[in-house]
């Protein structure tokens, strides 16, 4: 029988080879010596999770000559003692000293640390590092999730392991966040993003509503106007430069209660797709219960959408504000008329809301693959992949929309159209093309919007104290 000093050897041994052999993987050009470059270039190799943030941290924690690089002694000396760390942190969370985190460790570890967490969070942070199944953390995969992670105290990892992820809106709707804990709804985590988004959807549609204004002209008077430019100049002729931004006080109203609605019906929708199962929602499941939100949402803020679209192409003179044009249109058309385009505007959710997520999802994945990279990339990446999606899924639904504000804006005291018949007629009469009438100053808008609610968003977040990794 093996004595206790001889087993200790053998571990030692063990140990010494699997840092050998795993310096050897990442020292790329085999000089002896590994730098960001290399680390970077190995992990991805490996297909080990990191960031290259990550890394530089790593180089600079183990570099102990300050040289810029890391030999095999550096990197052996650190890797140990960043070992020795973990473990202890580990067996601090295991409480009963089984080798193996559970769900209700995490709990208690966090609940010691002032931090309140629930059983579905628990749940969705033990997922991340359980790489067996096991609905358990053991050593070897909490060791290997964390070893190129400087982080090596407890508040560290667990500021590190709760990454929270947001999903931005890069629509016109406001950002929404998605997935909040029950902890967060009682900490009141959730109202502040989207009083921050709403804010955020109020200077964005604000500086951008001259666009907005020009799409809903091309849209309707398209024959009349021809081009941006044109259409421009019309009004700027017919009311001044502050007749650019008609309309947009009712599309800034409606911000609150369709963030409100959506965000309410969003988490309510996700609660009956996983019914007592404590999981996180897959995309398809994200993409239902988003379609349902934003059709919720729709179907009751539905006639501010009528008065936007009236008020950005009112004459001077016509209605005396918001209120005004919605008595004058109550007395002519009767109530039917706000919800006049809701066909089509319901139509447009499902293949808008549907290729956007899904463009959204494969961008994000495949920087992540590319890059190697264990959590979500920066803010800029995942705006610009926001983007791109949503410009995606503008070009699918975009005749739908177009439809939607022909029949908003139809002469009340001509036959109504279908939304079937007013389909038929801009393509007999315009032509394919027809359909697409008002998409250039659309585009035109979507980056300066996304940016300058994105940076709005982050410093009225900051403000309200929301603190996100």
């Amino acid at each position: 029988m093996k004595s206790a000093d001889s087993r200790q050897h053998e571990l030692t041994l063990e140990t010494e080879r699997r840092l050998e052999d795993l310096f050897e993987k990442l020292d790329v050009n085999g000089d002896g010596r590994i730098d960001v470059s290399d680390l970077t270039e190995g992990l991805q190799k490996l297909g080990v999770p990191h960031s290259s943030n990550m890394a530089m941290k790593f180089i600079e924690s183990s570099d102990l000559t300050r040289d810029g690089v890391v030999d095999f002694a550096e990197f052996a000396q650190y890797v140990r003692e960043h070992e020795r760390n973990l473990k202890l942190v580990f067996n601090r969370i295991d409480e009963n000293a089984d080798g193996h985190i559970d769900e209700q460790e995490i709990i208690s570890s966090f609940w010691k640390m002032g931090i309140k967490i629930d059983q579905t969070e628990a749940h969705r942070l033990l997922r991340r590092m359980d790489t067996d199944g096991s609905l358990t953390i053991n050593y070897e995969e909490w060791r290997d999730y964390l070893l190129f992670h400087p982080a090596s105290n407890l508040h560290d990892i667990i500021s590190l392991w709760r990454h929270h992820s947001t999903i931005l809106d890069v629509g016109e709707d406001s950002l929404v966040p998605d997935d909040f804990t029950e902890a967060e709804f009682r900490e009141g985590i959730w109202w502040r993003h989207l009083v921050s988004g709403g804010i955020a959807g109020t200077v964005s549609r604000t500086c951008t509503a001259p666009l907005d204004r020009i799409k809903v002209f091309l849209q309707v008077h398209g024959k009349e106007c021809g081009t941006v430019k044109n259409c421009y100049k019309q009004m700027i002729a017919e009311g001044g430069r502050k007749s650019l931004w008609r309309g947009n006080g009712v599309n800034v109203m409606k911000i609150g209660p369709e963030s409100a609605i959506k965000f309410l019906a969003y988490e309510k929708a996700k609660q009956i797709i996983r019914g007592d199962e404590q999981r996180d929602v897959t995309p398809m499941e994200r993409f239902c219960a988003g379609s349902i939100a934003g059709s919720t949402a729709q179907t009751i803020i539905y006639p501010m959408e009528v008065l936007k679209t009236r008020l950005a192409l009112r004459k001077t003179g016509q209605y005396n504000g918001i209120f005004d044009a919605a008595r004058k249109i109550f007395r002519q058309e009767g109530l039917s008329s706000f919800y006049r385009g809701y066909v089509p505007n319901l139509l447009g959710i499902i293949p808008y809301a549907g290729i956007d997520l899904a463009v959204y999802e494969t961008l994000k994945k495949l920087y992540i693959s590319e890059r190697g990279l264990s959590e979500d990339p920066s803010a800029w990446v995942m705006v610009a992949c926001g983007t791109t999606s949503s410009t995606c899924g503008q070009i699918a639904s975009y005749p739908l929309a177009l439809v939607r504000t022909r029949l908003q804006a139809a002469d009340p005291s001509l036959p109504r159209h279908s939304f079937g018949k007013m389909l038929y007629e801009i393509v007999v009469n315009e032509g394919p093309r027809g359909l697409y009438r008002g998409i250039a100053p659309n585009f035109m808008k979507v980056a300066p919007a996304v940016s300058i609610s994105y940076v709005v968003y982050e410093h009225v977040r900051k403000a309200l104290g929301v603190e996100m990794t």
